[in-house]
């Protein structure tokens, strides 16, 4: 028994008149979410970076050559306020990982670049990254994980408009 069918047990023996089934999927997808982000934190943690940082720094590496973003497109790009982006941005500068500079398109408007430093790191910590990602998911069979891809896609969508509207 793990730790959510005790408490689904406990719960279902103190309030019988409610279901409490789905606590069976959404207190084991909380409780795997947690594990996962622990283990890819260590990852990020090697690379000197938070989950945070990574993540700006991911955003502006699939950006593509000239590896640029504006701040906003940023935030969008990784689903954090624009405060939250520029406290990232800050630490990601002082690091020497990303500038920022005027764009040429818009006098007031930034633009945020990754360093040549800053792409040797995001390239190093990315390769990591999948294979730590791959080493996760090799506790499932192939056949679950595609199953499980499929699940979630179909859940998530539910809570989520898709890319670009």
């Amino acid at each position: 028994m793990d730790h959510v069918a005790r408490i689904q047990q406990e719960w279902a023996r103190e309030r019988p008149d409610l279901d409490v089934g789905p606590a069976g999927v959404i207190g084991r997808l909380h409780r795997v979410g947690g594990h996962l982000t622990e283990r890819l934190c260590l990852v990020f943690r090697r690379f000197g970076l938070t989950e945070g940082e990574f993540d700006v720094l991911a955003a502006l590496r699939r950006a593509g050559a000239p590896f640029e973003r504006a701040p906003g497109e940023l935030a969008a790009h990784t689903m954090v306020t624009t405060g939250a982006m520029t406290k990232r941005i800050d630490r990601l500068e002082q690091s020497g990982l990303v500038t920022r500079r005027p764009s040429d398109s818009d006098g007031r408007g930034r633009v945020v670049a990754l360093t040549t430093a800053g792409l040797e790191l995001i390239d190093a910590a990315f390769t990591e990254h999948m294979a730590n990602e791959r080493r996760l998911l090799d506790a499932l069979s192939p056949e679950d994980a595609e199953r499980l891809e499929a699940i979630l896609t179909t859940w998530l969508a539910a809570f989520e408009l898709p890319v670009g509207d």
